[in-house]
């Protein structure tokens, strides 16, 4: 199995900093099934290919099975693709050898981590039974440009027709590590789930952490998050992908698509058909399905109607993650004043291409003025919207750009804090900053059950570090709104069950 990385960036040969894999020497790292190696077949100053071949030992590959579950195994252990196709072997390799690269870390080069670069990967074998159309669906819309080709089954037999795998090409600008996790989601995918090794809900968050995953708001001090900025739950494929990346474990595939759905505040498409993964929340009791619109919509929407009862004119959405919530603030023609903040430079650049949409051909490279004539230019009184202000900070950091503002909102925020971090939290936004209105969401985990695939005492999200029953959120903002002169009230977010209440809480402080 091969991997080519090609880069034309100069000086091409930083490739090595950013796989942490020096050009000048080949190297050998040991795996459980062979061998995987990575060494340069060109690098110079103007182009530079380092390449990651996989060597598998099929009697090591043989000695590491744990269980049989094939009937045909006795043939099937020598007939195989394993050695020789981009399989679930090749991706383990993958993000073994290069797992640093992946995570986007480079140390000795930290901007150019961050910096998308030319790219050419080749893979001369990937199985792909769908063919080249699929393969075109699941990198297109990552910015790739896909060169797709079937391999013959026999060149020297052309009436045989085309085998179902593929040499895949794929050229474009991207950072590197987002490259390299799409390899790692999409490859297994391509196979068919087939996986080498047992399938289990650890597949999960590994999932979620390639696709970009764990940030929804504000996560930690240090803005941690998977590679790939979320790339993964707005893939029009992500039900195709998450399926089969999980070998159609249905459990799992609900409990993934349920977390993209509530970390990317959009929900997963029921009308996908079984094929492109279930809906992303499937409840046991009628009485609490939840129908369109979704629990991300129903929130956004509460939160818009309490703006607007409180009369709010300045708006700070604090962990704004990708800018859902402020693709509506910026609607509401009474706001005079909106600033998104977001610990991750990654969502702030989401959020920024959210809401310049369709402002400039170059994708929203330059801003829009602070307020935007929707007249036409032909007289008459404008429409003046505000644009947002967005910025880089915390919310467990005082700010003096957090203060002057009417409202703040914490929109599924607070759970990705530690516990440790709340009184931070707490003396920023009701101490510091101190808006008039304050409100506040978060998962009721009372209402956990009702997620089919969600294991008792688990977490709706990868990167909540708690999740309160209604009783413990009762008592969080009793106090704060005590300790720092605001009342409280508390309203429920969408479908309410008679035992557990609704999914989400929802605390609105006045001053």
């Amino acid at each position: 199995m091969l991997l080519t990385i090609t880069t034309t960036a100069t000086p091409a040969t930083d490739l090595g900093h950013l796989l942490h894999k020096h050009p000048d020497k080949a190297q050998s790292f040991e795996q459980s099934f062979g061998t995987a190696h990575v060494f340069y077949p060109e690098a110079t100053e103007e182009r530079c290919t380092a390449a990651l071949l996989l060597e598998v030992d099929p009697q090591a590959l043989l000695r590491s099975r744990t269980s049989v579950n094939t009937p045909d195994f006795a043939l099937a252990q020598y007939v195989n693709d394993r050695p020789y196709a981009s399989s679930s072997l090749f991706t383990v390799a993958l993000g073994k050898v290069l797992r640093t690269a992946i995570r986007g870390v480079c140390e000795s080069r930290p901007e150019l981590a961050r910096t998308p670069i030319p790219l050419e990967l080749h893979l001369p074998a990937v199985p792909c039974r769908p063919g080249p159309e699929k393969a075109r669906a699941l990198f297109e819309p990552l910015g790739w440009t896909v060169a797709a080709e079937p391999v013959p089954l026999d060149p020297g037999l052309p009436g045989w027709g085309d085998s179902h795998y593929l040499s895949l090409t794929l050229t474009g600008t991207l950072r590197l590590s987002e490259a390299l996790s799409h390899l790692y989601v999409l490859l297994p995918a391509m196979e068919g789930g087939h996986k080498h090794y047992w399938v289990d809900s650890t597949e999960i968050d590994k999932l979620l952490r390639a696709g970009g995953a764990p940030v929804d708001g504000i996560v930690n001090e240090e803005g941690e998050d998977g590679a790939g900025a979320g790339w993964l739950a707005g893939h029009p494929e992500r039900g195709w992908i998450t399926r089969r990346y999980l070998a159609r474990r249905e459990q799992y595939v609900r409990t993934a698509l349920a977390r993209l759905a509530e970390s990317e505040d959009q929900a997963a498409d029921p009308e996908n058909g079984a094929e492109n993964g279930a809906a992303a929340v499937v409840p046991r009791d009628p009485a609490v399905e939840e129908r369109e619109p979704s629990l991300a919509e129903q929130r956004a929407g509460a939160i818009m109607a309490v703006l607007e009862a409180e009369r709010a004119t300045s708006v700070i959405d604090l962990g704004c993650g990708g800018g859902k919530l402020l693709e509506r603030l910026v609607r509401d023609r009474t706001l005079e004043r909106i600033t998104g903040v977001d610990v991750h430079l990654g969502s702030l650049e989401a959020a920024h291409r959210r809401l310049c949409k369709g402002c400039h051909p170059d994708g929203g490279r330059r801003h829009r003025p602070l307020f935007a004539d929707t007249s036409g230019g032909r007289g008459g009184s404008a429409e003046r919207r505000p644009r947002p202000e967005l910025l880089l900070g915390s919310v467990v950091y005082r700010d003096r750009r957090f203060q002057g503002h009417d409202a703040a909102v914490l929109m599924e925020v607070v759970e990705h804090l530690d516990p440790s971090r709340l009184a931070a939290m707490e003396n920023v936004v009701f101490g510091d900053a101190a808006p008039r209105v304050v409100v506040v969401t978060t998962p009721n985990i009372e209402y956990n059950r009702h997620y089919e695939g969600l294991e008792e005492g688990a977490f709706r999200h990868a990167d909540h570090r708690f999740e309160w029953t209604r009783a413990e959120f009762a008592a969080w903002t009793d106090r704060v709104a005590a300790e720092h002169g605001y009342t409280v009230r508390r309203l429920p977010v969408g479908p309410e069950h008679p035992e557990t209440g609704a999914p989400t809480q929802m605390g609105v402080f006045t001053a």
